[in-house]
């Protein structure tokens, strides 16, 4: 990628898996022992503030929005939001990690009360958490004519929700391969490249059971839109047997970055956003998704339950699915962009390093790569103990 202005939040992302106690804790909690914790369709709203209220409450990630280049404390595209229509926005970077987001809001949502947020964002994986548990409101298209015009296909209906009704996404990503092409000397092209007598303890596997699962499965010629508990206990033979014959050097968070680039590690999971920053300063660094496929994932916006400011949510949503707007906050994210328009405001940028971005594919996929990718199935509450059981044993969390 070009030296550019812009930045990339390449360390707060993607959540990792906690220990079996949590994540055993927050599957019965999503359907198996705590039937309370479901709120039915007509508990869900409360009345909608906004038309008098001018302004909502927004959580997300840290480094996941425009800011200005001279001042951190400035963001622009929230910045002409709020000029254009009145609303004030109380912008909160409080998230960073998935499961502990969930533990500090569940208590109020479960108990049908307000979070005090109108905005949320959460790994889709996280998301299906929420709308399983009738925790999050059905958004009014009739009030996003961005959203329904300009979504990406590809993330359109995701098997947890279909059609979109709950989630949209803020921004993607794709779980596949990064490596050292001059350090290694070849191209990886296959998962089970990771395998190669040449990479031997020279591997990172991701630990979280969310992000690791999908693009191992892959590798197995899995569909992973419907894979199977065979399908899950086969690739964790495969990984058992790898540790054991010292294939994998660890298991990794996003600290994955720092043993690629000390080429300590020469073959590692990884996501695409991460690598669009790496390469910044070490071109020899590739992504690839494998001919096999890639997961394709997003971190998506939702409204919980008894938000005081729905519609000024749904509103701010589809601000960012207008394509100038998606294309300012992609130029400075450089995850893969869920408003394939914004890929021609980009184009047309007079500044050559911007417009430049409209040819990455890890920002815009190509037609090929977007053959190859697909949006996994999550993981159901009913599955979630057996499979964080075993996941985490082999893991060592």
């Amino acid at each position: 990628m070009p030296q550019t202005p812009f930045h990339t939040p390449a360390l707060s992302r993607r959540s990792l898996l906690r220990a079996l106690g949590g994540a055993v804790a927050l599957g019965a909690l999503a359907g198996c022992g705590v039937p309370a914790a479901y709120v039915k369709p007509g508990d869900r709203a409360v009345a909608d503030l906004s038309a008098k209220d001018k302004k909502l409450t927004w959580a997300n990630w840290p480094l996941y929005i425009d800011t200005d280049d001279d001042d951190p404390n400035k963001r622009p595209t929230l910045e002409a939001f709020g000029k254009r229509t009145g609303i004030s926005v109380d912008y909160i970077e409080e998230i960073n990690d998935n499961d502990e987001f969930f533990g500090k809001i569940s208590p109020s949502l479960m108990n049908h009360q307000s979070t005090g947020r109108d905005l949320i964002v959460v790994s889709d994986w996280m998301c299906a958490r929420f709308v399983r548990l009738g925790w999050v409101q059905k958004m009014d298209r009739a009030r996003q004519p961005a959203v329904a015009k300009y979504l990406d296909p590809l993330l359109r209906s995701p098997a947890f929700d279909p059609g979109r009704r709950f989630t949209v996404p803020w921004q993607s990503g794709i779980t596949g391969i990064a490596y050292n092409r001059r350090k290694l000397g070849r191209e990886i092209r296959h998962v089970s490249d990771f395998w190669a007598s040449d990479l031997k303890g020279r591997v990172t596997l991701l630990s979280g059971l969310d992000e690791a699962f999908a693009l191992l499965m892959q590798g197995n010629g899995v569909d992973i839109t419907r894979w199977t508990a065979d399908d899950f206990h086969r690739v964790c033979d495969q990984v058992e047997k790898e540790v054991h014959r010292g294939q994998i050097r660890r298991f990794t968070g996003n600290d994955y970055t720092k043993d690629l680039v000390s080429g300590d590690v020469l073959a590692c999971q990884a996501y695409s956003g991460d690598v669009i920053q790496l390469q910044a300063d070490n071109p020899d660094i590739r992504f690839v998704v494998p001919e096999e496929g890639a997961e394709l994932w997003s971190d998506s916006l939702m409204i919980p339950n008894r938000a005081r400011h729905k519609a000024n949510a749904e509103r701010l949503v589809d601000y960012y699915y207008e394509p100038e707007v998606a294309a300012e906050l992609a130029a400075w994210v450089n995850y893969v962009c869920p408003v394939p328009a914004a890929r021609e405001v980009l184009a047309a940028s007079k500044d050559k390093d911007t417009a430049a971005l409209a040819d990455n594919p890890l920002i815009f996929p190509d037609t090929a790569m977007r053959s190859r990718l697909a949006i996994a199935r999550d993981i159901k509450s009913t599955e979630r103990v057996e499979f964080a059981k075993r996941w985490n044993k082999i893991v060592g969390l």
